[in-house]
């Protein structure tokens, strides 16, 4: 039920931002949420930003964050890697900011090609990316017997004037060259809700994962057991939600409007007219 929500997960890309744009309602809708004593975390498969740079994305746009209200695909990342690879030296095809970051927690970093020591590839959402990053990344998994990770298996990124390839679409276009797949880290995998759930202390029944894809955001929110609301602003149609497997709880135009919309349970018999989701937010209860 939407009336018990304490804990919102947005997506970023598509959900509240378009590019360096932010979605009209969405700073009104987060400081509802503040206001009435509940807690919203971004968890964002976008990797070219670390969270220092995100929260000064957001300040920027007149929204004041911090640490505890990020859970990224490089943060995840980076755990993974600990635990997979620890001390291992990983050839990353990313951004500055991400390599940046991976060096900062600890991760022995190369873009190297040649470097004997490579255990891992890593590849990410790189808006950054040139040919020669890719021919690299080809030489080194058409050659030797590594492991092959990528952060997000997103096909596209929702900006200012439509859409650019993601990190999935760089994996699929590697995948053509080399006959390789990635295993990929961020959503649809739960951890990022179920980080988000364990660092803020709430339930899963008290959780709402948001966002706009069908196959990364929704379905992260059904891995991990929780309820989800598509928000027609980015990548998914309600046409293809109602084509999907992967069926969210709810549907809005936007992840906040300035009126009341019609929420519709995909998985077939409700349909109700509710308010703002923030205005169902109650008093933060803690377990």
């Amino acid at each position: 039920m939407l009336s018990n929500k304490k804990l919102f997960l947005f997506d970023i890309d598509g959900t509240v931002c378009q590019g360096e744009r932010l979605i009209d309602g969405t700073t009104q809708f987060l400081e509802d949420i503040r206001q009435s004593g509940g807690q919203f975390v971004f968890i964002t498969n976008n990797s070219t930003k670390s969270i220092q740079d995100y929260i000064l994305k957001f300040q920027k746009l007149g929204i004041k964050t911090d640490y505890s209200n990020f859970i990224t695909a490089s943060y995840t990342t980076i755990h993974y890697l600990k635990k997979n690879y620890d001390d291992k030296l990983i050839y990353v095809m990313g951004t500055k900011s991400l390599i940046r970051e991976l060096k900062k927690s600890g991760i022995r970093v190369t873009t190297d090609c040649e470097d004997p020591e490579i255990a891992c590839v890593l590849v990410a959402y790189d808006n950054e990316l040139t040919y020669e990053k890719l021919t690299d990344t080809c030489k080194i998994l058409s050659t030797r017997d590594v492991g092959y990770v990528a952060t997000n298996p997103d096909l596209v990124c929702p900006i200012e004037f439509g859409f650019v390839p993601d990190c999935g679409a760089m994996c699929q276009m590697i995948e053509h060259a080399v006959k390789k797949k990635p295993y990929f880290i961020g959503k649809p995998e739960p951890g990022m809700v179920d980080m988000s759930v364990a660092q803020n202390h709430f339930t899963k029944d008290e959780t709402l994962v948001i966002g706009d894809r069908l196959y990364t955001d929704i379905l992260s929110g059904i891995n991990a057991g929780v309820e989800t609301a598509l928000v027609l602003t980015g990548e998914a149609t309600r046409k293809d939600a109602e084509e999907s497997s992967y069926k969210p709880d709810y549907i809005y135009d936007s992840a906040r409007t300035s009126r009341s919309v019609e929420v519709t349970m995909v998985t077939g018999t409700v349909a109700q007219n509710v308010s703002l989701l923030a205005q169902y937010v109650s008093p933060v209860k803690k377990v």
